[in-house]
């Protein structure tokens, strides 16, 4: 059995409220070395037998119209769990 991981974050312009909470409670357990956070969301979708190239484009169709909202989200990665190799998915290369 495969597993293909998909990664969805919010676009940079996007406010992020859970990210700007998170960012503000890590000074006060003593993480001060962090100074922005973004939160997303993981999927992990499991094919029978091992993922392919066409399953990985499949996984990044399903990311785009299905498991992300394309008007706050960006769909940031899409990879075969088992190898790390990540499909053709747009990279977020926005700030933290």
């Amino acid at each position: 059995m495969g597993r293909v991981v998909v990664e969805v974050m919010p676009k940079p312009e996007i406010l992020d409220p859970q990210g700007k909470a998170v960012v503000g409670a890590l000074p006060r357990l003593g993480f001060t070395q962090f100074t922005g956070v973004r939160q997303g969301k993981r999927f992990e979708l499991e094919v029978d037998g091992e993922v392919t190239p066409e399953i990985l484009e499949q996984a990044r169709k399903a990311a785009e119209q299905v498991l992300s909202n394309p008007v706050i989200e960006d769909v940031v990665a899409v990879v075969d769990a088992s190898e790390g190799v990540a499909a053709a998915a747009p990279q977020h290369a926005g700030p933290a």
